[in-house]
């Protein structure tokens, strides 16, 4: 399309896109760095997922400086670039959504994976959302609302599941402190709090998307200026959210957790340990301490060896916490164990 006569509001975007995309591909490269340096601490799927945000946005960034770019100094505005850059907006503003809802699910931090019921609905949720943006920015009438109203139920599921999350751990945290069990406190603790700051995020996120969704002012007055806001807010914000989210060198046992989210009622596994030794244990009776465990590292068994008593867990009472529970070390760390074979050949003399 052929230059005709643009207004000198514009003359600043070609500098301030330029500026931007750089500062997110910066953060791009940075986060890959981060992610692969301290692959070895946790389960970097999520923060493999978080990758594609920045580069999007650098991607939309970049070709907005060439449209702009193009039109000032090359005197031709592209009609193909203006389409890159309308495209990937749309994919930034639905892959940062589908992001704020793979963490509001715990996903690499409550579970392992998503179920195939959050899968789908997640896709279904990024698909609606696509589409709805694509009509708001084509001007359809009355997608206005539509977004309105996606808004409101991505918003609505997002918090909502951040909260079933809060809830649990804090029932996990109440538990640990009532029977003074610490061996999973730091990584519960530690994934309590990454929740607290992303709903603290995901607050100014809402409030910031209806704001920039009321206020449409199309005047070309400080046009740059109110860009430059918004790019540095949205920014600001993913900073945020991707430093807390960050692969990093978390809690001993953050990366225990379930395969995946089950809705059943789950019991609290063995958490209590007693030693005593092999003379006692020959004469111990109990369905609810049933399992002997020699502290000798060596593979033959001697009677006076010490042996640790794990409490069975179906005997303690059942308390609606998150299967992550179930990973709770019941043998102190600094308590050697055999291996299962080394362990049956005691069978004969250890008696239950």
């Amino acid at each position: 399309m052929d230059h005709c006569g643009l207004d000198e509001a514009y003359r600043p975007l070609p500098s301030i896109y330029l500026a931007f995309s750089m500062i997110w591909f910066v953060s791009a490269c940075s986060w890959t760095i981060i992610t692969y340096k301290n692959r070895h601490f946790q389960t970097n799927n999520l923060q493999l997922a978080l990758a594609s945000v920045p580069l999007i946005k650098a991607l939309q960034l970049m070709l907005s400086f060439l449209f702009w770019y193009s039109c000032f100094y090359l005197q031709i505005c592209s009609l193909w670039i203006s389409f890159g850059v309308y495209i990937t907006g749309v994919l930034f503003q639905t892959i940062s959504f589908v992001s704020f809802f793979l963490i509001s699910h715990g996903y690499c931090i409550m579970y392992e994976r998503l179920s195939v019921t959050q899968r789908r609905s997640t896709a279904a949720l990024a698909c609606v959302f696509y589409l709805t943006l694509v009509g708001y920015r084509a001007s359809i009438p009355y997608f206005s609302v539509l977004l309105l109203l996606n808004y409101f139920i991505s918003f609505y599921l997002i918090f909502h599941h951040i909260s079933q999350n809060l809830l649990v751990l804090r029932e996990q945290l109440s538990f640990i402190e009532d029977e003074d069990v610490q061996a999973m406190h730091d990584a519960v603790y530690t994934k309590y709090t990454m929740f607290k700051k992303f709903q603290g995020a995901m607050h100014i996120v809402a409030v910031t998307e209806i704001a920039i969704f009321i206020n449409m002012d199309n005047s070309l007055e400080n046009y740059w200026l109110r860009l430059l806001v918004r790019e540095w807010a949205q920014f600001c914000i993913f900073l945020y959210i991707g430093w807390t989210f960050r692969s990093q060198d978390v809690a001993p046992r953050f990366s225990v957790m379930p395969t995946m989210k089950s809705k059943e009622e789950k019991m609290v596994p063995p958490i209590y340990s007693i030693e005593m030794d092999a003379a006692a244990f020959k004469d111990f009776c109990s369905h609810e301490w049933h399992i002997g465990v020699p502290t000798s590292s060596s593979d033959r068994c001697v009677n006076n060896s010490v042996l640790v008593v794990i409490q069975h867990p179906r005997a303690y009472r059942p308390i609606p916490v998150n299967r992550t529970s179930q990973h709770l070390v019941a043998v102190p760390s600094s308590t050697p164990v055999v291996s299962s074979d080394s362990f049956s050949n005691c069978y004969d003399q250890i008696k239950f």
